[in-house]
């Protein structure tokens, strides 16, 4: 597993072997930012934690490049955990295991944290190379970016000095970010009284499993399946056909992350319980023919008996509850007219969690246009007050708006053109990236985002492109370098 540390440029792999030995799940971030801070020291930087949990370290000017523009590095510590059926990982505790696997590294049964330790690498790399040749460098490390961008909307105003913000969090090498879409957090929540179970019935688990999952932002428009979407159509049927009740659901437990499980305890009477299976299968055959192309490993679809619950939603609110996630849109809504490749709006069903006398349901929508954003957040609070549910929204955040005569994109696409001897791509993503909300603080800054390729973030098969990472160091140095005056 270490053997990534001897990949090239060794800075940068040696230090993101060193994050994916400290545990660092959204929410559990006391152990990272006590490395990063022992690093900037070590690293004779300035570093200090800040009153939002953000790691802000300065690096002074190489002499005689004083009067260079400031630049802002920016990456987020934080990484989502997700891991496989099987795999025993704590995120909490135990480091991750990377892995060469040809041109990619991997990681043993969970998520991998390229997204967005890589990031964070490039910036320790910068940070404690005394060689390079720069202008003023401000870095900044965020917290909690996959749960909310927590610690880019607690940033304080004035902490960062410096012209030029450079992301360090998009995933295509060779494509430069100069705008992404906006998002909210929609939540669904219901109390209910709990009905008692009749003590004749049995009970089943029915679980759709084993689908690609995937970023909500940058993989909704390949129309991969929801586990939640899928469930709802044979709990719905199960319900009208065999006198099945709901007991309890859980799906998804990421917000910005396409469930790829999902699972419903239902009762019913026990002769019925072969009909349900029957239904099952002819749901597991129709899901795999629908996506067949799109999720070409197989939908797994089981039904497995249970013990059976003492309570259950009571029949009415479950009506409502199933009708709702029913009709609650999901996936893309719509494409940005002038650039028709590029999703403006969409929403993921992202967690589902009924049980207990309580229904929660949540949703990531996003969207460029903040007209759209709002419709979005008026069609879903539509969707689920007519289920009689509580609607509210949190953590939004604004959408970032392209600048296509952006310094620091010219400077970046002559570079790359000098370089590579070929021309970089502009580009807007769907993706929710931090520089919309530090652009909100500090509206001065002219702003890009690079990276080096990843795939599948969020899911258990992230990957990072080894042959990519060199050549986004190389640019970034020689970048630095040839910053402008002010």
């Amino acid at each position: 597993m270490s053997d990534i540390q001897n990949l090239k440029p060794e800075c940068i792999w040696r230090n993101f072997y060193k994050l994916t030995q400290i545990p660092r799940p959204s929410g559990h971030l006391e152990k990272i930012q006590q490395f990063l801070l022992d690093f900037g020291r070590e690293a004779g930087v300035y570093a200090v934690k800040d009153p939002a949990g953000n790691i802000h370290f300065r690096k002074p000017a190489t002499p005689g490049y004083e009067n260079r523009k400031g630049v802002i590095l920016q990456a987020h510590m934080d990484m989502v955990p997700q891991k496989t059926p099987e795999s025993t990982h704590n995120f909490e505790t135990d480091p991750i295991q990377p892995w060469i696997d040809g041109e990619w590294v991997k990681a043993t049964g969970t998520t991998l944290g390229a997204d967005n330790g890589l990031g964070v690498a490039a910036i320790m790399a910068i940070m404690e190379d005394k060689t390079l040749k720069h202008g003023p460098i401000d870095a900044l490390v965020t917290r909690d970016e996959e749960t909310g961008m927590y610690g880019a909307n607690e940033l304080p105003e004035g902490e960062l000095q410096g012209d030029i913000l450079m992301n360090l969090d998009s995933e295509h090498w060779g494509k430069f970010v100069i705008g992404s879409a906006g998002g909210i957090d929609v939540t669904a929540t219901l109390d209910y009284q709990e009905a008692d179970t009749d003590p004749e019935d049995a009970a089943v688990r029915v679980t759709v499993k084993g689908l690609r999952g995937g970023h909500s932002g940058l993989e909704i428009n390949e129309g991969r399946a929801n586990a939640n979407k899928l469930l709802v159509q044979v709990v719905r049927e199960a319900i009208a056909e065999t006198e099945a009740r709901l007991a309890c659901w859980q799906g998804g437990n990421m917000r910005n992350a396409i469930p790829f499980k999902a699972e419903a305890v239902l009762t019913l009477p026990k002769e019925n319980i072969a009909a349900l299976k029957e239904i099952a299968d002819d749901w597991k055959e129709t899901f795999n023919d629908e996506f067949k192309l799109i999720e070409p490993q197989g939908i797994e679809l089981t039904v497995e008996e249970v013990a059976t619950p003492q309570k259950e939603v009571p029949a009415e609110i479950q009506d409502n509850l199933i009708d709702a996630i029913f009709a609650c849109h999901d996936g893309v809504i719509r494409f940005i007219p002038a650039y028709p490749s590029v999703v403006e709006t969409s929403s993921n069903l992202a967690i589902i969690n009924i049980g207990e006398g309580k229904a929660a349901i949540k949703i990531l929508a996003r969207s460029s246009r903040e007209d759209m954003k709002a419709y979005v957040v008026g069609m879903l609070e539509s969707c689920f007050s007519m289920a009689g549910m509580k609607v509210e929204t949190a953590g939004s955040y604004g959408g970032w708006d392209p600048n296509p005569d952006s310094e620091i994109l010219h400077l970046l696409l002559k570079k790359y053109k000098t370089l590579f001897g070929e021309d970089g791509i502009i580009q807007v993503d769907h993706a929710g990236l931090e520089c919309s909300v530090i652009l909100g603080k500090y509206p001065w800054l002219d702003v890009v985002s690079l990276g080096p390729t990843m795939k599948s973030p969020h899911t258990t098969t992230e990957r990072a492109l080894i042959a990519t990472v060199a050549p986004f160091w190389e640019l970034l140095k020689k970048t630095l370098e040839d910053v402008p005056e002010k």
